[in-house]
């Protein structure tokens, strides 16, 4: 077990604390948690290329901890008519496209090595950055921030069905090499 894994690993565990913070109406405290998650995932992946602390484990345990982290935050702003639920629903239903697709490759027996693109790194930052932009407005009373919600909204949407189309165009160029194999 690397660092960088066990920073993954306490990401993906400061999730529940995180999904209850919100729910209980500690939007500071839930932007400070949330805030560090989303640090988190920067540091790991630095410990990991600078220091060569790159592991398979690393490989899965750092997306799934940032899938289960945003998907979570998203569901329960959603849930709390923060983020408009139109969103929450293309931002889960990509991940579930990405790990359905995942899955297929392995029933099918086709190695796969997790490798982002950069879509969907930047898909990623979009959501960690509006995320902890409403969980702020709402800890801080941020009216000013609407504005810049909004703007963050469409900007999710369009990394979000970029990023989908992206990983649905290398799992249908797998699968056809497959049928054809």
């Amino acid at each position: 077990m690397t660092l960088p894994n066990i920073i993954s690993l306490a990401r993906l565990l400061s999730v529940p604390f995180n999904v209850w913070l919100i729910l209980i109406d500690q939007w500071r405290l839930a932007l400070v948690v949330f805030c560090l998650a989303g640090l988190s995932d920067a540091i790991d992946g630095f410990l990991a290329k600078k220091f060569g602390m790159q592991s398979r484990l690393g490989q899965y345990l750092d997306p799934i901890a940032d899938k289960v982290l945003l998907v979570s935050i998203f569901i329960v702003l959603g849930a709390q008519q923060h983020l408009p639920l139109w969103l929450v629903i293309l931002v889960v239903s990509r991940d579930i496209l990405i790990v359905g697709g995942l899955l297929l490759l392995y029933v099918f027996a086709q190695s796969y090595e997790p490798k982002p693109f950069l879509s969907s790194k930047l898909n990623t930052a979009t959501q960690i950055v509006l995320a902890a932009l409403v969980i702020a407005s709402l800890a801080f009373s941020f009216e000013w921030a609407a504005v810049y919600v909004q703007g963050l909204i469409v900007a999710t949407a369009l990394t979000t069905i970029a990023s989908g189309t992206e990983y649905m165009i290398e799992w249908w160029r797998r699968m056809n090499r497959l049928e054809q194999g």
